[in-house]
């Protein structure tokens, strides 16, 4: 009964009180991303362009909900919600330029479709994963609720993006939290070629909502009124009391996943029957059967927007092939690239003035310095508020700054790296505590695909730290001790700070947050207790990119991080007779090879250890780096020292074993043996 009514609605059209001015306003907007539909399958038809994903069939749904919200709150579309950039008034011509991969679209040539943001029309694009773009609307939410704003943000996904785990974790923390956010499903009853029936088994996706505890709807998404007027009371309730609604719009997507997908796995009397559904059609016809619409104008609005559409695309084939310019792409990566120059004295930890610390307290302190200096910064992650973290680094932290700034979090590591994307495009800071660093691994794709790429797509920074618990010497295992630096080390768009000392510690923090890129910041949970220093006092920044040179020699080089520090110059105390050069790289990406050069070329020989495995660990590629800036300076072989290539064991026995400490004096007498 209740899926008739909805049959029923999608061509029975209320007005409401909607004037006949609104009405055509709406038609207009509902006709564009039809007629650009139509002008793209034809250049595909005729060669001039490669690709398409068509969204016809579905335009009721990004038209309706584009103009239900207010243009200063955030949507973010997908791949068929072409209605929404042209709703937003996007200029066609930079649209068409996006198409075509030209340098005036908004990445710039480097990705394509719908795969971009653009802050003056408050959208964000999706990227190719389906379901991150979910956390990040979470984020948007979050400030616009500690800012105490009436706004509301509007999500899409698919009905196939509903099986994802970021669907589940983003939707999950948005009913924790409250967060006023509208989840439209776009239910067009395949993902790419998979029927609903093979995707889950419940009526209608809206069913799941209760068991997030939050509100639904179900519209007939062919019906641009029906699908307007629902989205439109949602926002407006949620706006006076925050809290997400879920919306599903039943629709159907009348072309291929892709044009050449076809759409031969679609039962011919299906695509019949919605093809009587036609949103676009069954509302021109219904404006022209009201007496709202006389042929007149529908030809000339035809017309019209045709020739703005032709005129457009023209704009952007005659525009020139983008020219590769190396300086523009590697400047890109970064909002703020590191450029390093003429350094002063070398660092020496013992010589800091200040108070001594624990390396934890000297975390600690920075994390609290930065909540003083930065009143938009908010901190996230499991069990961090009340009960200060698994190693308590917050411990206080709820009374001094309050629990909209501390957050626990449920249990989903990537819808929190979403949000703390969707916090800095919404205009603040994010710092996401992972428990431990071996869990990351369950937010890898917002991390590497959203966190790193968003500014060299389209100029968005991600103002985000992701504090990183590391390292072994505790015993704990597989799963709470591997270090796992590398796996961001390749990644271009982030940054990975790994201090070794408490004044650095706190120092590369406070400069993290203050840094608009994502930085990774690692540290050593074996140093956490056990590692005193001096470290100054109040807020203050050392540079990340540049590494440090904590031991000055003559014979060889050791280039290392983190634990390793400690073991080299331990290793070195017990070897008086060996004077070598000990660089504490600090930063890893970008990692600081004029230092690492410099010191290779002076004593000419160079181990480079770390606590990670041997096989693609960082010490790798600074081996090779070393040996084909420095070959002729070179006395000896670049040579590296790392954990044995298997996972890290769980008893002392074994883990001693796998860890280079105990082989590092017998790999230093090699190399200086040369």
């Amino acid at each position: 009964m209740f899926l008739d009514t909805i049959e029923k609605k999608q061509q029975s059209f209320d007005r409401r009180k909607l004037t006949n001015e609104e009405l055509l306003d709406i038609y207009e907007h509902l006709l564009r991303p039809r007629l650009i539909e139509e002008k793209m399958l034809s250049m595909l038809r005729q060669g001039r362009i490669s690709k398409w994903f068509s969204g016809i069939g579905q335009e009721a749904v990004a038209v309706g909900t584009a103009l239900a919200m207010h243009d200063d709150e955030y949507i973010l579309p997908m791949h068929r919600n072409l209605g929404v950039f042209t709703t937003r008034g996007l200029p066609m011509e930079r649209l068409f330029g996006q198409f075509q991969g030209k340098a005036s679209g908004y990445t710039k040539g480097r990705d394509r479709s719908f795969h971009f943001g653009n802050q003056e029309h408050k959208i964000v694009g999706m990227i190719s994963h389906l379901g991150p773009q979910m956390g990040v609307a979470d984020g948007i939410a979050l400030a616009h609720k500690l800012r105490k704003e009436q706004k509301c943000t509007l999500v899409f996904t698919g009905e196939g993006a509903t099986s994802e785990g970021d669907f589940h974790e983003a939707v999950n923390t948005a009913a924790v939290w409250d967060l006023p956010v509208v989840i439209v499903v776009e239910n067009n009853g395949y993902g790419l070629s998979t029927p609903t029936s093979e995707q889950f088994r419940c009526r209608f996706i809206s069913d799941k909502a209760l068991g997030y505890g939050i509100e639904s709807r179900v519209v007939a998404g062919n019906n641009i009124l029906e699908v307007l007027h629902t989205v439109r009371e949602a926002a407006e309730s949620i706006r006076r009391r925050p809290r997400p609604i879920l919306v599903e719009c039943l629709t159907f997507r009348m072309r291929g996943h892709e044009e050449a997908s076809g759409t031969k796995y679609v039962p011919q009397e299906l695509m019949e029957a919605w093809a009587k559904k036609d949103p676009v059609v069954n509302y021109e016809n219904w404006l022209v059967a009201q007496g709202i619409l006389s042929e007149t104008v529908r030809d000339a609005t035809h017309n019209a927007i045709k020739q703005e559409i032709s005129a457009a695309v023209e704009t952007a084939f005659g525009e020139e092939a983008v020219r590769a310019d190396l300086a523009t792409e590697l400047n890109d990566v970064y909002a703020k690239p590191i450029v390093l120059g003429h350094r002063g004295p070398a660092h020496v930890e013992a010589e800091v003035e200040g108070k001594e610390m624990r390396f934890i307290d000297a975390i600690t302190d920075g994390l609290r310095e930065s909540m003083k200096r930065y009143d938009n910064l908010v901190l996230m992650g499991q069990d961090i508020a009340e009960y200060g973290g698994a190693f308590k680094v917050t411990d206080g932290f709820v009374a001094e700054f309050g629990k909209d700034r501390v957050r626990n979090t449920p249990l989903c590591e990537s819808a929190i790296l979403g949000t703390g994307l969707g916090l800095s495009i919404n205009g603040m800071k994010a710092m996401v505590e992972m428990q431990f660093a071996d869990f990351v691994s369950e937010g890898m794709t917002q991390i590497c695909n959203n966190l790193a790429k968003a500014h060299w797509r389209w100029g968005q920074n991600a103002d985000v730290v992701v504090r990183m618990p590391t390292g072994a010497g505790t015993g704990a295992g597989p799963y709470h001790s591997q270090s796992n630096e590398a796996w961001f080390f390749k990644t271009p768009g982030l940054k990975v700070v790994y201090p070794a000392f408490p004044n650095d510690a706190k120092g590369l923090l406070c400069a993290a947050f203050e840094d608009p890129d994502p930085v990774m910041y690692f540290e050593h949970k074996a140093l956490y207790r056990s590692l005193h220093g001096n470290v100054r006092e109040g807020w203050f920044t050392l540079p990340i990119g540049e590494a440090a040179l904590v031991r000055e020699g003559r014979d060889l080089s050791i280039i290392t991080y983190g634990m390793g520090v400690h073991w080299a110059l331990e290793a070195l105390k017990e070897m008086p007779d060996l004077s070598a050069d000990v660089v504490d790289l600090r930063t890893l990406l970008p990692w600081d090879k004029e230092r690492v050069l410099e010191s290779a070329r002076k004593t000419g020989k160079v181990l480079v250890l770390h606590e990670d495995t041997l096989t693609g660990g960082i010490g790798g590629e600074i081996s090779a780096t070393i040996m084909e800036e420095c070959f002729t300076d070179l006395d000896a072989p670049v040579m590296r020292l790392a954990s044995i290539d298997t996972p890290i064991p769980f008893t002392k026995a074994l883990e001693d074993q796998f860890l280079p400490k105990l082989r590092l004096k017998g790999a230093l007498e090699k190399l200086a043996a040369y």
